[in-house]
């Protein structure tokens, strides 16, 4: 007879919207170990296991901190309650708790202030922490997971509990519905014959949350307005030409580990959490075109390729080579371009591999006796994704109307090994040397975005930012196998220029917040744009060809007082140890030749 040894849940804190896959582990009569689901359908061993779901709810309604939904609260901010705030933003576990978080807290008085009420119709609650959460009592039926409806199943407990049955699939995704309830998981073995359970076994959970929300960055105009980024952006950017470019690393699964981010909730660092919070950031942005760095090659074919192709983005991706990686090929990360197929149309698919460059270098350039040692340094598994859109929109004028309008978007995730700068530098100007290939065969704005794990001032920024590198710049000195001699070869004649220096260029507005653009005064560029407890810096860049694209708008970069004082990230609320970066751009008309 079958028999269930374990049954164990991803995250001891489930999370609305967020999917629950349980790990069931069974014995067969053979002691045989197995984990696999058996349906109604295919009994084995004259058995099948079947599922439930249960909800249980205390007589007494619950609220949950906002700033830890895991806590309970204890008291709620009555100022966002007259300013019809959502309420699930209101609430706090500690006196402390909200002290803490009121520089951050007081943004949502002060924009709820400023915002015009279109609807006036949020949910209206009174003071205290008893606030009244949505009952399952009705909803007369449910769906989870791929069972069909079904009526809810009531059965009373004793000590004032209720419980719901929500779910008969293995699988099973927490509501709204579920907020501050306990969640149960039962798995029982089925004689297939009589349709009795032989044996069961269930796991508890700890009250649902909601998945935490960060406070929405704006997106600014270079002359200092305010674009709210909810606005109809079709209708904004379609007639005017303007189109919008995201760069995002999203932090790979395979590095996102708790020995590195322990200051992070084990469940905010899981997959099934950061993949959902990641996607709603994503196409919250509503960017035309999105670089993402950092994305397994199984996350890109099952997840983000599929979610973005609903909201209308078409994908290509490049993996890192492998010649390094020695793990599960799946897990191999690299870089992803979507972009929307309403607005931009696939021209043509470059692959930049540094490993093969490096090969062909030490072929010319390296003597026999020392390829091994050059190899050894140079061959890191890095890569670049270059793909040569058409745009849809016209943006050329009455003078010029058949005048086709491409765009060139290199994405690269360069190599992060400090001690390997002359590497780093190598792949950039490598990266570089390929775009001006590309430009000189064509007349096509260039946009050049991504991970270059290099600060401002460093050598690779220059060279990308200035078009060389002073030969008296300190990155030079480490340079062993020779690759980066005479200095004078590290140019290139692209006119790049990274958009975020553009909010060096915003006019001083009345009421815009200063402290959301803290800029390197020495370099114009962002103070950081990844933030970790032992990482802190810039290293993220969209660099665009100034004599043909303008920045037109920029999302407003995170300050240390938009993170929470106790943490750093990733954290619940962002899920990367980087931030995003946007950049709204227009083409300038070409006149004829």
């Amino acid at each position: 007879m079958l028999s269930v040894v374990r049954v164990h849940l991803p995250s001891d804190i489930p999370i609305v919207g967020c999917e629950l896959t349980p790990y069931v582990l069974l014995r067969c009569p053979d002691s045989l170990l197995i984990s696999d689901d058996i349906p109604e359908s295919a009994p084995i061993y004259g058995c099948f296991l079947r599922y439930k779901w249960y909800r249980i709810q205390s007589d007494k309604n619950v609220a949950m901190c906002s700033i830890h939904p895991s806590e309970q609260a204890t008291l709620q901010c009555l100022a966002c309650v007259k300013a019809k705030i959502p309420v699930a933003k209101s609430y706090h576990c500690s006196p402390k708790c909200f002290s803490d978080a009121w520089q951050h807290h007081r943004l949502l008085h002060e924009r709820a202030a400023s915002a015009v009420n279109a609807n006036g119709n949020e949910e209206n609650t009174g003071s205290g922490v008893n606030t009244s959460l949505t009952s399952s009592q009705s909803s007369g039926s449910l769906t989870n997971g791929t069972t069909p409806l079904y009526p809810v199943v009531v059965s009373q407990r004793n000590g004032g509990e209720t419980w719901f049955e929500v779910g008969r699939s293995k699988t099973y995704t927490p509501s709204a519905d579920d907020i501050g309830h306990t969640l149960k998981f039962e798995c029982a073995i089925i004689n297939a014959e009589t349709k009795l359970s032989v044996g069961n076994a269930s796991t508890m959970m700890s009250r649902v949350i909601p998945a935490p929300s960060p406070t929405p960055r704006r997106l600014i105009s270079v002359s200092g307005v305010d674009i709210p980024l909810h606005l109809d952006l079709d209708s904004r950017l379609s007639s005017s030409g303007t189109f919008t470019v995201l760069s995002y690393n999203i932090l790979s699964d395979a590095y996102a580990t708790n020995e590195l981010y322990s200051y992070c909730p084990s469940w905010a660092l899981a997959w099934t959490y950061r993949r959902q919070n990641l996607l709603r950031e994503i196409v919250g942005y509503r960017a035309d075109i999105v670089c993402l760095q950092e994305v397994q090659s199984d996350h890109f074919e099952e997840f983000f390729a599929p979610e973005l192709d609903k909201h209308g983005y078409q994908a290509l991706f490049k993996r890192k080579t492998t010649e390094v990686f020695s793990g599960n090929i799946n897990t191999v990360d690299g870089c992803a371009t979507f972009f929307r197929r309403d607005r931009f149309a696939h021209v043509k698919k470059y692959e930049v591999e540094f490993n093969k460059a490096a090969q062909s270098l030490t072929e010319a350039l390296v003597p026999s006796a020392q390829k091994k040692t050059a190899l050894n340094r140079l061959l890191k598994d890095n890569i670049a994704l270059i793909v040569v859109l058409e745009a849809k929109f016209n943006n050329q004028g009455v003078d010029n109307p058949g005048k086709r309008q491409l765009v060139c978007v290199a994405n690269t995730h360069v190599n992060v090994h400090q001690e390997l700068k002359d590497v780093r530098l190598w792949q950039v100007h490598t990266l570089l040397k390929g775009l001006e290939k590309i430009a000189a065969s064509a007349d096509i704005p260039m946009l050049l975005c991504g991970d270059f794990n290099s600060a401002p001032g460093s050598a690779p920024h220059a060279l990308v930012a200035m078009g060389k590198v002073d030969p008296m710049h300190p990155e030079l000195a480490v340079d062993p196998l020779g690759i980066l001699r005479p200095a004078t070869k590290l140019t290139h004649q692209l006119p790049l220029v990274s958009a975020y220096t553009s909010f060096a260029r915003i006019p001083v507005v009345p009421g815009l917040d200063q402290k959301r653009r803290k800029l390197d005064p020495g370099t114009n560029e962002p103070l950081f744009t990844s933030c970790t407890r032992d990482h802190f810096g810039t290293f993220d860049y969209i660099f665009y060809s100034a004599d043909s694209v303008t920045v037109e708008s920029l999302l407003e970069l995170l300050d240390e007082e938009s993170l929470r004082k106790d943490t750093a990230l990733p954290s619940p609320e962002w899920s990367s140890d980087h931030i995003a970066l946007l950049a709204g751009f227009r083409c300038k008309p070409r006149t004829r030749r």
